[in-house]
């Protein structure tokens, strides 16, 4: 089969790879790049695990082929934040037990990111709203509701905080 050569940003590095033009994009994440948080649930786009940000936009990457991203800017999981310097959200859903197995939260928090940034102060129902397009079998939603509620705060403290 014919290859591609496509050159991409994920996460702020700059990558050029020959891919198979079939290759789905979920997959070139996780077996050529090693980038696993990006979780594979459904391959049908329903569940949100997958979830990533292409150009800023929250998309299901295994609803899209690798060759589609060429020349985006991607960001995945892995560029939130690490164990000592979470970034809020994450820090959001360890305070409110917004996780359990923890196999669906990449894509909330990969959803919630530009969620957040055009909505700093949702209400409950938009929050849930928001999250309406992602699955999770083990926590209910209402502490993933209750994490995005302490992010927004969070973020509006902080915002408050920077114009004084």
């Amino acid at each position: 089969m014919e290859k591609h050569t496509i050159t991409l940003t994920i996460n702020g590095t700059a990558y050029t790879r020959e891919i198979e033009p079939r290759l789905l994009l979920s997959d070139f994440l996780r077996h050529e790049l090693g980038l696993t948080g990006t979780h594979v649930g459904c391959e049908h786009g329903v569940c949100g695990a997958c979830t990533i940000l292409f150009d800023g936009t929250a998309v299901r990457s295994c609803l899209m082929l690798a060759v589609q991203a060429n020349g985006h800017d991607l960001q995945t999981v892995e560029s939130l934040g690490t164990p000592e310097n979470m970034h809020p959200l994450q820090q959001a859903f360890h305070e409110a037990h917004g996780l359990q197995c923890g196999f669906c939260t990449p894509g909330f928090l990969m959803t919630l990111i530009p969620f957040l940034e055009q909505n700093p102060d949702p209400s409950e129902a938009e929050i849930r709203q928001a999250l309406s397009g992602n699955l999770c079998r083990c926590t209910g939603y209402q502490h993933i509701i209750d994490a995005v509620k302490i992010a927004a705060k969070k973020s509006d403290t902080n915002d408050t905080n920077s114009t004084n």
